[in-house]
């Protein structure tokens, strides 16, 4: 099974998924061509996706019983010792503090008993 995602693609290469696939959604394909053909399909979509974002996913003998591939994400897979992750990106870095100061969000008894006052 191969499940393909496209996020603002042009509408030929939507057209020329369905050639191969069943678009079960807005830009949701889902078939089961061979691995040749899925590999062809992949490249295809890589080429053509022009602005837009696409995810392949498809089974496969590992331990998950799939894996995945994305094209202009954010998000990335990464191989962690035989299982696919996803790699999130770091969210914006927080200003510093001034020295002293106790971060937001933290209650009265918890600034209280971090200085040491009762």
């Amino acid at each position: 099974m191969t499940v393909i995602v496209l996020t603002n693609c042009p509408a030929g290469l939507r057209g020329f998924l369905t050639r191969w696939m069943l678009e079960i959604s807005a830009g949701v394909f889902v078939g089961n061509p061979s691995a040749r053909i899925r590999e062809v399909l992949w490249t295809e979509v890589q080429q053509y996706a022009d602005q837009g974002r696409a995810l392949l996913a498809h089974t496969t003998n590992n331990e998950q019983g799939f894996t995945f591939l994305t094209h202009d994400h954010a998000w990335h897979p990464i191989d962690y010792d035989g299982a696919t992750l996803i790699r999130r990106p770091n969210p914006a870095p927080q200003p510093e503090e001034p020295p002293g100061t106790t971060p937001s969000g933290w209650s009265r008894a918890a600034k209280r008993r971090r200085f040491g006052r009762s």
